[in-house]
């Protein structure tokens, strides 16, 4: 009840590549599409920092970023890493020595952009650092930083020099024999992301990290990065995924999320089927979506809710959910378990009522889960 059924019109064949790990969270191959996000607090506000992160992790984020700027930042690094709950990535530009620095702190991986990196001879210093330290890498070009001979070799940024750049440096590592790298060609442009990707897809199996850049604040954004990013998985490109906002880390990991589970990638916490509501609605829709939204929250279960205001559409979206609600007259309407009509519910005990249907189910469901294991 909590996944849909497959049907041959709803597979997407994800695109084979071969899997490294980012810390303990394997990253391509047929590892789960993981979640990342990054930190917007001031690396050396360790506290802060901290908070972020573990806010993120139990929003569902696999893996966070975190910006490595100078040296103080570095330091800092050895404590978050230390602290944190998922593996931390290094987000490493302009100082080579702070990725060796960030190594040294115990990244479990380093993202380093081939536009202001620096030379071979500094991306070698960087990759004897994460050999010693058991990091992996991430090759991060992105569109507004290309290389100056690409750019002058294109005249603009352009999806062929944005994998140009690309190749460039996996030639580097795999040259230094270091395979454990992952790779993202971002652009804020979602046509030129897109077209990018798709190139570098047939270019190298190695696993890719998908991102829209800079997409904007959470609503532009949101719809950015879902049109970007959900057309690219669709066609099974993408081993790892963050959303850019200009909003709390913890929206990019929702908005993750959300796009993955639209397209049946990933299952996690309550998956909400609501309408729009119209005249015909027998109880406030939008204002109960919103605080089950905030009420089950904590949920961490895959599973399904329907709240549909009236008949014309409530018994059939409650076949196909684990718990639904369907607004009927006389204030009330009628609650659906596992598909099938149970009972009635007023509607002013209804969202008490339906949180608790929801606990429950999602405690049968972990039940059964270990009683299979």
């Amino acid at each position: 009840m909590t996944h849909n059924p497959i049907r041959p019109w709803r597979n997407i064949e994800r695109r084979k590549s071969r899997q490294i790990h980012v810390g303990s969270v394997p990253v391509g191959g047929d590892a789960p599409i993981s979640v990342q996000t990054m930190t917007n607090t001031v690396t050396t506000d360790i506290k802060g920092t901290i908070a972020q992160v573990t806010a993120a992790a139990e929003a569902g984020a696999d893996i966070v970023r975190v910006s490595v700027p100078d040296e103080a930042s570095a330091k800092a690094l050895k404590e978050i890493v230390r602290e944190s709950p998922v593996p931390i990535v290094a987000d490493i530009h302009f100082h080579f020595r702070r990725g060796i620095e960030a190594a040294e702190a115990g990244a479990a991986c380093l993202r380093i952009n081939p536009g202001n990196i620096g030379d071979e001879k500094r991306v070698r210093e960087v990759i004897a650092a994460a050999r010693d330290h058991g990091c992996s890498m991430r090759i991060g070009v992105n569109a507004g930083s290309l290389e100056k001979h690409l750019l002058e070799k294109y005249g603009e940024p352009c999806p062929e020099a944005m994998v140009e750049s690309g190749l460039e440096h996996i030639r580097i590592l795999e040259d230094n024999d270091f395979h454990e790298f992952k790779i993202s060609v971002k652009a804020s442009d979602v046509f030129l992301a897109a077209a990018a990707y798709q190139q570098l897809a047939e270019a190298t199996d190695a696993p890719i990290h998908l991102g829209i850049t800079e997409a904007g604040g959470l609503t532009s954004g949101t719809i950015k990065s879902a049109i970007g990013m959900g057309n690219l998985l669709w066609m099974g490109i993408g081993d790892t995924i963050r959303v850019s906002l200009s909003a709390d880390p913890v929206e990019e990991v929702k908005v993750g999320y959300e796009i993955l589970k639209s397209l049946g990638l990933r299952h996690r916490g309550v998956n909400i089927i609501s309408c729009p509501s119209c005249a015909r609605q027998g109880f406030d829709v939008i204002k109960t979506v919103e605080a089950l939204e905030t009420r089950l929250e904590h949920i961490k279960t895959p599973m399904s809710l329907s709240i549909i205001g009236c008949v014309v559409n409530g018994p059939g979206e409650a076949l196909m959910t684990d718990v639904g609600f369907t607004g009927g007259g006389a204030g009330s309407g009628m609650v659906y378990l596992a598909g099938k009509a149970s009972h009635k519910m007023s509607n002013d005990q209804m969202i008490d009522h339906i949180v608790e249907e929801v606990e429950k189910r999602a405690a049968t469901i972990e039940a059964e889960a270990q009683a299979a294991e």
